[in-house]
């Protein structure tokens, strides 16, 4: 079997500009995403944060591979102390004034510890879905 990534698409009413900082922000990533302790929208910069369940916290370790501003930003995503390897590509299209948003997250099979079910593809998927369709959307539609 073929692993495929995990892709998702929503819609926001807001504008690009909009969602584009709450992408790359580090004040507002901060409001509704992970605590970063710095974040830069440039190829190379390295970033971490935790995250994890009740259980168990991962330091998760990210550097930003591409950044087009108001249209595309993906990084690595790996974790501290486990193997495997993957990327996230976050990309934006302008609508009006409304936001298309466009979620790949390739290689999540890369990561070996099968065992554990936050590394099981459904466990991406209900983090992805809550991200992306409660998280930023309650964000960047709300009043400024």
């Amino acid at each position: 079997m073929k692993n495929e990534p995990f892709i998702i698409e929503r819609v926001y009413h807001a504008p690009v500009e909009r969602v584009w900082r709450a992408l790359t922000e580090k004040e507002q990533m901060q409001k509704w995403y992970f605590d970063l302790s710095d974040f830069k929208p440039e190829v190379g910069f390295e970033f971490t944060f935790e995250g994890g369940d009740d259980k168990t916290t991962y330091k998760h370790l990210c550097r930003i591979t591409d950044a087009e501003p108001n249209k595309k930003l993906a990084h690595t995503w790996r974790y501290e102390g486990y193997p495997g390897d993957s990327k996230v590509t976050w990309e934006l299209f302008s609508e009006g004034d409304k936001t298309r948003v466009k979620l790949t997250h390739e290689g999540i099979e890369t990561f070996a510890a099968k065992n554990d079910p936050n590394f099981r593809p459904e466990s991406f998927a209900a983090g992805w879905t809550e991200i992306t369709g409660k998280l930023l959307k309650d964000f960047v539609e709300k009043a400024e």
